[in-house]
């Protein structure tokens, strides 16, 4: 056979073609004659079996054979289980004929038990435990009680009905004893009680394995039907040769054999809540359970009753005592389960009437609002929660239509859900479970007595109410305003600021989009970023309780004084944000600039009332305009989508750039976006992580640039300069300090400069040049913990003296934050280590300040000597500067001294020493120590003109 021809041949055909051929076999054999009873037996024996093989068979597989695919097909093993059981009736079955076969012993009667009967009687056992086996037995004693008086009944009945019919005739035929009779019968009663004790197991298979039981069911029938007839045949004296029950036993079999092959039903699998007891969810096993057989006792029962009565007004013998007996005690024990029914029927009626009390009670007792209404969902119960939470009468709401409560607005797709769910047909089963159906949710606003519209959830199902009244709507629905109200304040709370009520940064930014979506070129839309300037100073010195009422006050300033439709939203911090929408003309950046200017005005013209104290502050005001950065336009709707996030996303980032660049400028200013700032900013980010591959790879040096005695042009000392080489490139340190402070690199930084420089100087001074060291320290290297320690340490290994150090610092170092600062330049100059004020005169202090700072020199910033001789004011700072370091007993060094007329100008005004491009530029090591060595020998030439240096 081809393979292509394999495929089309349906996998249960062979089995069900093999049944039908030993059946037609059969079927001919013994109609022609063919062997006799030799020919039946072994038909018997091969049916047996091939009955046997085939189950054990399938037994043996494993799980997930699809159904499709053969023997196995069943999910789980019990059902397996109970093929093993058959497939031990159909061995045992096998076995017997195979004995009768051989023994041509063809009479089965219990006054003749032979070995072949015992396998007999054990196969039926075997089949019956095939058919209990799948089913989870019940813990309760009454449950067995019931169905031991079913069984009871039904076997009564069908004794009676059989010994009617027919048994009783060959009974007085037969002249044999009762007891002798009863053995003969023994096969036929043993087979009624196994049909009707097996009957409730096979009413109670799980679902997609009830053909399968009732197969095994059915086998077992035409066995026990065989036996009636095979002796029926035997007491009648008829030919054993042309008994036809062996038909029913060859369907028996043949029933047996095709169990495997069929498969399960396709049934749907129910619902979690509808799946029925002793039944588990899918994918898992599936226990059946015991059902009784209904009116199929009382049935037998009352059809055993007309014969008996027919019998005996027809019949010519009457009944005999034991039939009279048996159907006495048939129907003693049918009234006792009559009885019992009508006792659960009562139980089971008060249990509704108490269930209908309950239900009444919980729906007046609890909030939620319970309606029971027509198909047409016409109200016809309200429950008390109901004219509670609505304000209505009773008189007001029974009778109405639901429709006249519901939201005009919501009414469309509340009744396009509701038909649908009409529609749907309540009989299908599946989701029918106690009397209700699956539940309809629908969401829907409700209009109260008053005429307000409150939000509600409404569930609705099928009722079908407990004395067979037509099928209602249970409508059961919740006030849901309570949680409207909270879900708007909690909206609130997440998109707002909750100290000055403004939005806030998220809102902001989904504001931004949205507004961008609408103005697709972006022209008509600007933000304006608002720093207040010196807050922190606010917090530091009067508390955070101040710092919240300033930022009060100014957003109420703000709010205040832009458009209804501009959003103001606290960004965070102290800053603000503005977002603007401009009207469509050529004025819109005039028309942002304005209001950014009167916005700094607002925030900075009138103090901050905060108690009885006033606080001034000004501000730092950003503009940056959509557009500035737009991309290329085109693309899909998810590219466009992106590139909307990503405007927005630059548009803000912009506007933020804008204010701290006006901030970096000295605040109490307004600055507008330019694309350079992006660009600096970026280039400062790369410069702080290119500071950091810097130390790491050691990529920086020290440079010296001399100062001179100007009178005598010799070396007194050098100042300590970092340089950075980039590979062959030199960066300008202003434009890595400032990225090396951000990125918190200075201290490291400074504290190698200190060991380097300190090392050089401290080598020269070995070599008798007695020179002096200057290096510059910010304020966050002189707050950082143990700054006076490393000092020391840094002096204790290089063998520098102290007094041969000077550390010049900034005048506001010793201004702000005066007292840490202060404290720790003190412990310094206590261990020797001189103190130089640089770039004096740009700063913070006053000259009558100037004598209670620790400091030793003073360095005239190099804008006053720029002025020299040019500038009269200029020239007239720098004469006081030196006079007042004269007469308060510090040096005064004058910093960046560049032509000839500048050097002769502070001579004649008796500055003491200077530095700079004239006198020195900064130099390597190397070339330092060739020029103080110069200086020692004394090759200096005299005069005024200063040293010709290299370089």
């Amino acid at each position: 056979m081809s393979g292509d021809y394999a495929r089309r041949v349906p996998p249960r055909a062979l089995p069900v073609a093999m049944a039908a051929v030993v059946g037609v076999l059969y079927a001919t054999g013994s109609l022609a004659g063919w062997g006799g009873r030799a020919f039946i037996a072994w038909a018997e024996v091969g049916a047996a079996g091939a009955a046997a093989i085939s189950l054990l068979l399938s037994s043996r597989r494993p799980d997930g054979v699809p159904a499709d695919g053969g023997p196995g097909a069943l999910s789980g093993g019990l059902w397996r289980a109970s093929w093993r059981w058959y497939g031990i009736a159909a061995a045992s079955w096998f076995l017997g004929a195979l004995g009768s076969a051989l023994s041509d012993a063809h009479v089965r009667s219990a006054l003749s038990l032979s070995v072949p009967d015992l396998f007999y009687l054990f196969a039926l056992v075997a089949l019956v435990v095939g058919l209990v086996a799948p089913i989870r037995p019940p813990r309760e004693a009454g449950v067995w009680l019931r169905y031991v008086a079913d069984t009871y009944v039904c076997a009564c009945a069908l004794f009676v009905l059989g010994w009617v019919a027919v048994f009783g005739t060959l009974y007085h035929r037969s002249g044999e004893s009762p007891s002798e009779f009863l053995l003969e019968l023994l096969y036929p009663l043993i087979d009624i009680v196994f049909v009707c004790g097996a009957l409730p197991f096979v009413l109670g298979a799980a679902r997609g394995h009830r053909r399968l039981a009732w197969m095994g069911y059915g086998a077992l029938t035409a066995i026990a039907v065989a036996d009636i007839v095979t002796t029926f045949v035997r007491l009648d004296g008829g030919d054993p040769a042309g008994d036809p029950s062996d038909i029913l036993r060859l369907a028996g079999l043949l029933l047996l054999l095709l169990v495997p092959w069929t498969g399960p039903a396709a049934e749907p699998e129910l619902p979690v809540d509808d799946i029925p007891e002793g039944e588990t969810g899918p994918g898992q096993e599936r226990y059946g359970r015991m059902i009784g057989p209904g009116l199929a006792p009382a049935a037998v029962a009352a059809a055993a009753g007309l014969f008996i009565a027919g019998h005996s007004v027809t019949g010519e013998n009457g009944l005999e005592p034991g039939i009279s007996i048996v159907a006495g005690s048939a129907a003693l024990v049918l009234l006792a389960r009559l009885a019992g029914l009508l006792r659960e029927n009562d139980a089971l009626r008060r249990a509704v009437v108490t269930g209908e009390e309950h239900f009444r009670a919980l729906s007046e007792s609890i909030n939620d609002a319970v309606l029971i209404c027509d198909m047409d969902a016409t109200v016809r119960y309200a429950s008390a929660g109901a004219l509670r939470t609505y304000r209505y009468t009773p008189d007001e709401l029974l009778g109405r239509p639901l429709s006249d409560l519901i939201h005009p607005e919501d009414l469309p797709r509340v009744q396009d859900v509701f038909t649908e769910f009409l529609q749907d047909d309540p009989a299908a089963g599946e989701g029918f479970h106690d009397g209700f159906h699956d539940a309809l949710r629908v969401s829907c606003r409700v209009r109260a007595a008053d005429g307000t519209w409150l939000p509600t959830e409404s569930t609705i199902s099928r009722y079908s109410g407990s004395d067979g009244a037509p099928a209602r709507l249970l409508v059961t629905t919740r006030d849901l305003s309570e949680q409207a109200a909270l879900q708007r304040q909690v909206a609130h709370l997440t998109f707002h600021d909750g100290l000055t009520g403004l939005p806030n940064r998220s809102y902001f930014e989904e504001r931004v989009r949205e507004v961008l979506s609408r103005h697709p070129s972006g022209g008509e839309v600007a933000v304006v970023f608002v720093d207040l300037d010196g807050f922190t100073a606010v917090n530091d010195s009067d508390g955070h309780a101040a710092g919240d009422q300033v930022l009060a006050q100014a957003a109420r300033r703000l709010r205040a004084n832009v458009q209804a439709d501009d959003t103001v939203a606290r960004w965070g911090g102290d800053e603000f944000a503005v977002l603007v929408q401009l009207p469509p003309d050529d004025g819109e950046t005039r028309a942002t600039v304005e209001l950014a200017g009167r916005l700094l005005r607002v925030l900075s013209a009138d103090p901050y009332q905060v108690g009885d104290k006033q606080i001034v502050l000004t501000a730092s005001v950003g503009i940056a305009f959509a557009g500035d950065d737009e991309g290329p336009p085109g693309g899909t709707p998810e590219a466009a989508g992106r590139r909307l996030r990503r405007t927005a996303a630059d548009l803000m980032r912009n506007g933020d750039l804008a204010m701290a660049r006006a901030k970096e400028a000295g605040g109490g200013r307004v600055e507008v976006y330019a694309p350079h700032m992006h660009a600096d900013v970026v280039r400062r980010l790369e410069l702080g992580s290119d500071l950091q591959r810097a130390l790491a790879e050691e990529q920086f040096s020290v440079e010296f640039q001399p100062v001179v005695d100007l009178a005598t042009s010799r070396v007194t000392g050098v100042e300590a300069l970092l340089r950075w080489w980039r590979g062959s490139e030199a960066v300008p340190p202003e434009e890595f300090i400032g990225p090396a402070e951000e990125a918190g690199l200075m201290i490291p930084l400074g504290g190698w400069v200190l060991r380097e420089a300190c090392r050089e100087v401290a080598r020269w001074r070995r070599d008798s040049w007695a020179v002096g060291l200057s290096v510059n320290f910010t304020a966050r290297q002189i707050a950082a913990p143990r700054f006076v320690e490393s000092v020391a340490a840094a002096l204790e290994e290089t063998g520098l003296p102290p007094h041969a150090l000077t550390l010049e610092v900034r005048e506001e170092v010793l201004v702000e934050d005066a007292g840490q600062n202060v404290e720790r330049l003190v412990e310094l100059r206590d261990l020797g280590v001189r103190l130089a004020i640089d770039d004096f005169g740009t700063g913070y202090a006053s000259l009558a300040y100037l004598g209670q700072l620790p400091v030793d020199i003073i360095k005239i910033d190099p804008s006053f000597v720029a002025g020299l001789g040019s500038d009269e004011t200029l020239t007239l700072l720098t004469r006081t500067i030196v006079r007042l370091g004269s007469d308060l007993g510090l040096t005064v060094v004058a910093e960046g001294i560049e032509r000839p007329e500048q050097l002769e100008l502070l001579r004649e005004m008796g500055c003491p020493r200077g530095q700079g491009f004239l006198v020195a530029r900064p130099m390597a090591a190397e070339r330092v120590e060739s020029l103080v060595r110069t200086n020692l020998e004394g090759r200096a030439p005299s005069g005024d003109v200063p040293l010709p240096l290299p370089g």
